[in-house]
């Protein structure tokens, strides 16, 4: 079996979406998410004119071979844009690779761990009630994890509750960590009364604070008994967290913006995290995720895989597929896609009474239907920006 064609579809149901598709002579293919949201026209350009030309006519089913000629073969390696372009790829190889074999993807992966993944959903809101009129209602459909996140008063920004990001120029939040922490505990404790305490609380900090800051918000929200606290700081500030961990009981989850698995290696190896949460989209695809998987699994760290909208339901189910054969997986992120995905992907992970389950179908176990996805044009948009009040660009 040889490559003998890469697709490279760029398409809008709701949000942007690129998804590789690896054909061979064989008339077998895969597919691969490779979105990185607000630059998803740069990873498109990357594969389709740097990395697709230097595959074609290689064998499909050397995949280690192929991820290692892709990243090394470069000399300029890793960054984000690279990482999606390469994580797209390889996830339309594992998907031809299950094809191939008749095989779910976890299957190829060494197996079931479990019967079922354990998954959260994110609640958000503009007051305290709302945020729990939103979580009673997402735990009466059956979740038992929930992310909440609330409006900060006094600032312009809804800090994780934003439904729509600009389309022409980044959406500019107005950021004061001092509203923030005075807020985030009051929401807990107005939540402890209010939800029933077999339910797993989340919270994201969005990598916005000093390590002080950390300290101080990890140490108030100890006796609420947090699932984990998740993104306390930048990525560039990772020896901060043995300060957190120093001072703090409080279950700590990083990695959405990790790239590969040296961003991860300190975290790990010195047991400063509980839970790793790279996006196996944007750090290399399902070939890296899992060597991640293995390191954490020696220094007793948990996965949970980064899910939100803004990568599609193929790498959602690359997700799932890493979940269901990794035994030291904690819990699977999973967002609501916008109606319109369903016109365009098949397959997305199947959700009951508070877990995923998954299919045993060949591959991933997903697919795009590439005449409904060019009935979606590409549109430009941008994640928010953060500024302090005095307008200059938030940088902790």
């Amino acid at each position: 079996m040889k490559i003998n064609n890469v697709k490279v579809i760029v398409t809008n149901p709701g949000r942007n979406y690129v998804t590789v598709k690896i054909e061979t002579d064989q008339g077998i293919y895969g597919v691969g998410d490779a979105t990185l949201n607000g630059r998803e026209l740069a990873v498109a350009k990357t594969i389709e004119e740097y990395l697709a030309p230097i595959i074609m006519g290689k064998n499909p089913d050397n995949i280690e071979h192929i991820w290692q000629y892709i990243y090394r073969g470069a000399y300029w390696r890793g960054g984000p844009v690279f990482m999606t372009a390469l994580a797209g790829i390889d996830m339309a190889l594992w998907d031809i690779k299950g094809k191939k074999a008749g095989l779910p993807v976890y299957s190829l992966l060494g197996g079931k761990c479990r019967d079922k993944a354990l998954c959260y959903t994110h609640v958000s809101g503009q007051s305290f009630k709302e945020v729990k009129a939103k979580a009673l209602k997402k735990i009466d459909e059956g979740y038992r994890a929930l992310r909440v996140q609330v409006s900060i008063p006094g600032l312009d920004g809804t800090y994780g509750t934003v439904e729509d990001d600009a389309k022409e120029l980044p959406f500019v939040e107005k950021w004061d960590s001092k509203p923030y922490l005075n807020t985030i505990p009051q929401l807990f404790e107005y939540l402890k009364s209010e939800i029933e305490e077999d339910i797993h609380l989340i919270h994201d900090s969005h990598e916005r604070l000093t390590i002080s800051e950390a300290v101080k918000l990890a140490k108030r929200l100890e006796k609420y008994d947090l699932l984990f606290l998740e993104d306390l700081l930048k990525p560039e500030n990772k020896d901060g967290f043995s300060f957190i961990k120093n001072n703090s009981a409080m279950p700590l989850a990083m990695g959405e913006l990790f790239n590969s698995r040296w961003d991860a290696v300190k975290l790990i190896t010195e047991k400063l995290i509980d839970y790793i949460r790279c996006d196996v989209s944007h750090i290399g695809g399902i070939t890296e995720a899992k060597k991640i998987a293995h390191l954490a699994e020696t220094f007793q760290v948990k996965t949970a895989w980064h899910g939100p909208a803004d990568i599609s339901p193929i790498a959602h189910m690359a997700n799932l597929h890493l979940d269901f054969s990794t035994p030291n997986f904690g819990i699977q992120e999973l967002a609501e896609f916008p109606e319109e995905v369903d016109e365009v992907f098949t397959g997305k992970p199947e959700f009951e009474d508070g877990y995923l389950k998954i299919s045993d179908r060949p591959g991933l176990g997903c697919d795009i239907d590439e005449d409904m996805a060019a009935k979606y044009s590409y549109q430009k948009a941008y994640l928010p920006v953060a500024e302090r009040l005095d307008g200059s660009v938030h940088d902790w």
